[in-house]
C-alpha cells in the first residue's frame, strides 16, 4: 500500500498570528486525509531583541532543516512581512537549499503561503511573490489560493489575496486574526490537502500501471 500524501506546514512567527492562521490551515489539511507536520523556522534575532519587542515565547514547534524539505510531497510557508519581502529568517531557510538544489529533491513538489501583514497596504500581496523565483528555481509548482467568497466580501477588512490567507495585525499587532481570516485559511489548507491528495494518488496509479510494463 502506498504512503498516504504528505504536507508540511513551515512557519515563522514573532506574535502568533501566523501561528494562529497555521493551526487552520492544518486543520483544512487533516481533512483531507492528508498526512501533516507542522514545523517553525530558526530565529536568529538574539533574546535581548525579542524581549525589548515584547515578544512572545515561540510556539512549542520543532525547528525545520532545510534537507527536512525534502521529505514532504507539499509545503506550505507561513510568515510576516518584512518591507514588503519575506522575512529573513525564511530566506536563510531556502539559502540553505543548496544540496536539494543541486539534487533536483525538491523538483516536483508544490508550495504555497500565507501571510501576516501590519496594514491592509503592507505586502499581501508582494510578501508571496518574493517566493516565486526560489520555487521556480527549485522546480516546485505554486498553488495559489484563488478568491473564496470570503475575500470578496467588503463589508469587513479581511486580509489575505489571491496568493493565499492573510492577516493584519495592525502597527502595533494588537488586531488578531478575525474568524473570517481564518476561516481562509482553513479552506487554504483543504484546498491545498485535496490537491497534493490527488496528484499523489495519481502519481502512484500511474506508477503502479507502468511497473506492469
Amino acid at each position: 500500500m502506498s504512503a498516504p500524501a504528505k504536507v508540511y506546514v513551515v512557519i515563522y512567527t514573532v506574535y502568533h498570528h501566523v501561528h494562529k492562521l497555521a493551526v487552520e490551515v492544518q486543520k483544512g489539511l487533516e481533512s483531507t486525509g492528508v498526512t501533516t507536520k507542522m514545523f517553525q523556522v530558526q530565529e536568529t534575532l538574539p533574546d535581548s531583541l525579542l524581549k525589548k519587542i515584547n515578544a512572545p515565547p515561540k510556539p512549542d514547534l520543532p525547528i525545520i532543516t532545510p534537507e527536512q524539505l525534502n521529505d514532504a510531497d507539499g509545503i506550505l510557508f507561513g510568515f510576516p512581512t518584512r518591507f514588503g519581502s519575506m522575512p529573513a529568517q525564511v530566506k536563510g531557510l531556502l539559502d540553505g537549499t543548496g544540496a536539494a538544489f543541486a539534487k533536483g529533491t525538491l523538483h516536483g513538489k508544490f508550495a504555497g503561503t500565507f501571510f501576516s501583514t501590519g496594514s491592509q497596504h503592507g505586502g499581501q500581496e508582494t510578501t508571496a511573490l518574493t517566493t516565486i523565483p526560489y520555487f521556480t528555481h527549485q522546480g516546485m509548482t505554486y498553488v495559489p489560493l484563488g478568491f473564496p467568497s470570503q475575500l470578496t466580501d467588503n463589508t469587513e477588512i479581511v486580509g489575505g489575496s489571491a496568493y493565499g490567507a492573510g492577516t493584519i495585525a495592525g502597527g502595533d499587532g494588537s488586531r488578531q486574526p478575525s474568524a473570517k481570516e481564518l476561516e481562509v485559511a482553513h479552506i487554504q489548507g483543504k484546498q491545498f490537502g485535496d490537491m497534493i491528495r490527488a496528484y499523489v494518488r495519481g502519481k502512484n496509479a500511474f506508477a503502479a500501471e507502468e511497473s506492469k510494463k
